[in-house]
């Protein structure tokens, strides 16, 4: 299946030398073409340039297209007049599979409680791992797809998905096949982790460390045993895991294959950094507690440091330093945290908004954020994440827009018309 987009007002985030990840001033540098013409085959991107090029030479291939043979070969013309076209968002952290939301506890915030006083009292996670607990497979399938499909239609195309509204053997295991059966039928670039360590239940609290044993012991057997989860995560944090929690978990998980990542700092400073680097974590996020420390621990690291601007502007947390980390040279990505709790959006367009709008990054630091940073912290930026030959076709086509910094301006509208995944309009 050959596919043509022609005339396209401009293709942004072009890679003519593909980057896993962006860091530190690289961030700010973003390639697009203006007047632009992309091919797809089979699923990824041929080849991509100046209309005004298309019949002279391709500076990607060493090839001689014709506009006369390839709209004659292509299966689909599409006729981009006036429109972008963009790399498809990468969300490297969501918790999409839940059964309930929880907008009485929004409701309490507004009249003064905090996150962590709703949970000691057994609301938060506690309350989603009872709703989960009571529905079928197909019932969470069924909400997650539906979840699925509306991030889509605004731009996403590559999601990490967390169990973690389990909090036992079976919940966590549902939830996880569930996860799995999104992966069989999305055409979504899809990753999962096992967050069996996510809340404490109430029946462990005074002994949480009975918990982390049955998390060890029981859960990440079993879930290795199935093959349900790319990645291991722990919530290291004030009021749920410690450190020596964490790293027995992580020490476990990876033992079994799963990558190590990490929840941190969204309450203290928790020591979830550093723990984080030490056992390789592919990212540590949150993050919203952030010292000089932390800052240093990250440097020379393959870990991503990745905010959740969602989370911090729904329970009004402090920012995250994400424009001092750059400034330092680090990479940042940034994530929806989709979840029914602390960040029930998924929107990423929002995401990329809130980036330059709260966290003072220009337009570029903000897709590079979005996209191929995002794309690393799931370990896919070899194959998504930017406009690059040979990745997947994971794109969209805007609407008519004068320019790419619209994209965060207009933070109110979706801006997404058309979307492309593995060369496929859905």
């Amino acid at each position: 299946m050959r596919i043509l987009i022609k005339n396209i007002k401009e293709l942004v985030q072009v890679e003519y030398q593909p980057k896993l990840r962006v860091m530190g001033k690289d961030m700010a540098q973003m390639e697009t073409v203006k007047d632009a013409y992309l091919i797809v085959e089979d699923g990824k991107i041929k080849a991509f340039g100046k209309m005004g090029e298309l019949t002279l030479s391709s500076a990607l291939t060493g090839t001689s297209p014709n506009l006369g043979e390839e709209l004659e070969n292509a299966d689909r013309v599409v006729d981009a007049t006036g429109r972008l076209v963009f790399p498809s968002f990468c969300d490297s952290h969501t918790h999409i599979v839940y059964a309930n939301s929880r907008e009485h506890e929004f409701v309490d915030k507004i009249r003064g409680l905090s996150y962590e006083e709703i949970a000691k009292r057994g609301g938060g996670i506690l309350n989603s791992a009872k709703a989960t607990a009571a529905a079928s497979e197909e019932e969470l399938y069924d909400m997650a797809w539906q979840r699925l499909e509306e991030v889509m239609r605004m731009g996403t195309g590559a999601i990490e998905i967390k169990s973690g509204y389990g909090l036992s053997t079976e919940s966590e295991l549902k939830l996880l096949r569930v996860i799995r059966r999104l992966k069989e039928n999305s055409p979504m670039t899809i990753k999962s982790n096992f967050l069996g360590a996510h809340g404490i239940p109430m029946e462990y609290r005074g002994h949480q460390e009975d918990y982390v044993d049955l998390v060890i012991n029981e859960m990440i057997p079993r879930v290795a045993d199935e093959g349900l989860a790319d990645f291991i995560d722990v919530f290291c944090d004030q009021g749920f895991f410690t450190v020596e929690d964490t790293a027995r978990i992580l020490e476990a998980g990876i033992k079994y294959g799963m990558k190590p990542k990490i929840h941190a700092n969204e309450m203290a400073v928790s020591g979830g950094v550093q723990v984080g680097v030490k056992y390789g974590a592919i990212s540590v996020d949150h993050l919203e507690q952030m010292g000089d420390a932390e800052i240093e621990c990250l440097k020379g690291t393959e870990t991503m440091p990745t905010v959740l601007p969602g989370c911090a502007f729904f329970l009004n947390l402090p920012l995250s330093p994400a424009r001092r980390m750059i400034d330092a040279g680090l990479s940042v990505a940034m994530a929806s945290d989709y979840n029914p709790g602390t960040s029930p959006s998924g929107n990423m367009q929002l995401i990329l908004s809130m980036a330059c709008i709260r966290y003072r990054l220009t337009p570029e630091e903000a897709f590079n954020a979005t996209t191929l940073n995002t794309a690393y912290a799931m370990g896919v930026s070899d194959t998504v994440g930017s406009i690059a030959v040979g990745k997947k076709a994971n794109f969209y086509i805007s609407k008519p827009i004068p320019t790419y910094e619209y994209m965060p301006y207009a933070y109110g509208e979706n801006k997404v018309e058309r979307v492309f995944l593995n060369g496929i309009e859905n």
